[in-house]
């Protein structure tokens, strides 16, 4: 019922901002390999969770919009195990219990007027901002399928592979979903000219990931970019336009170099960046998703929530 509702909405749902980075920035805790699952592991990390989740369901509320809750997994699969020092086995158990928490949460807040939609994260087997490390598709489903299937089991509605740099690895992603039937969300980095880090254009990359996967994703979505960097190159009346259904911006102009360069937070304009979230959605026939990456928190996804136009439904 979630997803059918979520599928004829009029308006926009609400996802969070740049988890991470305001868990970083703004809370000072020390994420290891940037993986905010570590939050859970201890009194102080899940209070802070709850509060963060909470303080965007209450915009959801306000503004009358669903909610998209992530599980904080988009570091937690398979390919980081070794990295974040743990077993496979101690990796399945981590994102069922974090589905398990964001649950909790879920269905305390939850009403008829309020759908959440309980969203499982996963993110690349590399580097978010670079192509060092790149997959073929039936590698990469095999390698993602462990956390999928962990995340399926688990009971969310959906996964949401973010900040992939290639073609390749997005549709192996869509395979594992599709092998556990769960729907699944495409997220793809874009770079300052609008291309993926591999250099492919988002059209194209769309379009290849249709292909293998007989057009596997329930939607593609735009994060780790500010709206700038893409904007120009969004041709609403294109049919792979009609595929985009989330943006989740970056706060900042920085290119992907200087972000990971920074040793300080680039919040940008949270104003200024709900307006241009508001372009986008006269520009995207079916955006349904708007919410924040990198730099953002309540104060940006509070200016997108007060863009008042209504969505076509897809």
């Amino acid at each position: 019922m979630r997803l059918e509702k979520f599928a004829n909405t009029s308006r926009f749902y609400l996802s969070d901002g740049g988890l991470e980075t305001y868990m970083i920035f703004e809370k000072g805790f020390d994420l290891p390999c940037f993986s905010a699952a570590s939050l859970l592991d201890d009194a102080r990390g899940r209070a802070e969770l709850t509060a963060y989740a909470k303080r965007y369901i209450t915009l959801a509320r306000e503004t009358g919009r669903g909610f998209v809750l992530d599980t904080p997994t988009w570091r937690a699969g398979a390919a980081w195990a070794d990295a974040l020092g743990m077993s496979l086995d101690e990796v399945i158990a981590l994102n069922a219990r974090a589905v398990d928490f964001m649950r909790v949460i879920r269905d305390r807040h939850e009403t008829s007027r309020l759908p959440i939609l309980l969203n499982g994260v996963v993110g690349p087997g590399g580097d978010a901002y670079t192509t060092e490390t790149q997959f073929q598709a039936e590698d990469a489903r095999e390698l993602h399928s462990t956390q999928i299937t962990a995340l399926a089991d688990a009971g969310v509605d959906m996964i949401s592979a973010m900040t992939l740099t290639h073609a390749g690895e997005a549709a192996g992603i869509a395979l594992a979903a599709r092998d556990n039937s769960v729907p699944v969300v495409i997220s793809f980095t874009l770079e300052t000219d609008g291309h993926l880090p591999s250099g492919q254009p988002l059209p194209d990359a769309i379009a290849e990931v249709d292909a293998i996967t007989h057009a596997g994703p329930l939607y593609y979505m735009i994060n780790c970019a500010h709206p700038n960097h893409f904007r120009d190159a969004m041709d609403g009346t294109a049919d792979w336009a009609a595929r985009i259904g989330g943006v989740r911006a970056n706060a900042s102009r920085m290119s992907h170099a200087e972000l990971d360069a920074s040793e300080t937070l680039d919040a940008g304009d949270p104003e200024e960046l709900g307006a241009l979230n508001g372009e986008l959605l006269s520009i995207l026939p079916n955006l349904k998703v708007i919410g924040g990456c990198c730099g953002t928190d309540h104060r940006h996804v509070g200016c997108i929530a007060a863009q008042r136009r209504k969505m076509s439904a897809a």
